[in-house]
């Protein structure tokens, strides 16, 4: 087994057991997240909270698993949603092409034109702070990477001769599309999807972080560690466990997604 092979599985390792701990974060949550404990405010880390409480009494490491939910569940359905529209959009530029093509093109430029973090700060400042908007937000400029993705693909693959002799045999433009086309765009979608969650989960826990992303009734990653941002000398462990947690699926999601572009890579096999 090699080196990146290795890294590869570390980084699916990773991710199952984040997905785990998000499916059954009931199950495995010692107390509930939402419980205010006042007495034991900023408790050390020890058996009966392993991650320490915070300022209200409550359970650090509870709130980390729940908020692997939030995490999790919200850079799924912006990858998701993105993914769609990108690979719909992408699809109608790279195989029409002409001025179609061209207006589609000029259009995610205009896009890009915004700096996408900024667009979502300034949408979800004034939609209000909930995880629809926060989804919304995020969603109006991620599905423009996997269009142009899905567009460089189509503009290489429409001219080749499967898809040539399926043209020319009469097969109409959707069964071209699904049938010879899409499946050859699994691999880069998937791995484009990879660090796409990586980079969403960042940007998810930032606006959280900023107040703009998940109400502060919902225990969220980003929350905590802006919540902790203000005991950091004296109880340094509320930030800190959440941002290992950021930091931890966020390198399992580029480990993932690095190794399977070098797998995927044929100059490299």
């Amino acid at each position: 087994m090699t080196k990146k092979n290795l890294l590869m599985y570390i980084g699916i390792g990773i991710i199952l057991v984040m997905f785990f701990t998000a499916i059954f974060a009931p199950i495995l949550a010692p107390y509930n997240p939402r419980e205010i404990s006042l007495p034991d405010r900023f408790m050390s880390p020890s058996s009966a909270h392993w991650f320490g409480s915070d300022n209200d009494g409550s359970d650090v490491l509870s709130k980390v698993i729940y908020g692997a939910r939030i995490s999790i569940s919200v850079a799924f359905t912006v990858v998701t949603i993105s993914l769609f529209i990108g690979l719909t959009v992408g699809s109608i530029a790279g195989y029409f092409g002409g001025t179609l093509d061209q207006t589609i093109m000029r259009f995610i430029d205009m896009l890009y034109a915004f700096p996408g973090f900024l667009l979502a700060i300034a949408l979800v400042a004034v939609l209000g702070p909930s995880i629809q908007n926060l989804i919304f937000a995020m969603c109006v400029t991620g599905w423009t990477g996997y269009a142009r993705l899905v567009r460089g693909e189509f503009l290489h693959l429409k001219t080749r001769e499967y898809v040539q002799s399926a043209i020319s045999l009469g097969a109409n433009p959707l069964r071209v599309i699904m049938v010879h086309i899409w499946p050859n765009l699994t691999g880069p979608l998937v791995v484009q999807a990879s660090f796409g969650m990586a980079a969403t989960i960042i940007s998810e826990s930032s606006l959280s972080f900023l107040g703009l992303g998940t109400p502060p009734t919902e225990p969220s990653w980003g929350g905590l560690l802006n919540a902790g941002r203000k005991f950091l000398v004296e109880a340094p462990f509320i930030s800190i466990f959440p941002g290992l947690a950021i930091i931890l699926l966020v390198l399992g999601f580029n480990l993932f997604g690095d190794g399977l572009r070098d797998r995927l890579d044929p100059k490299k096999n």
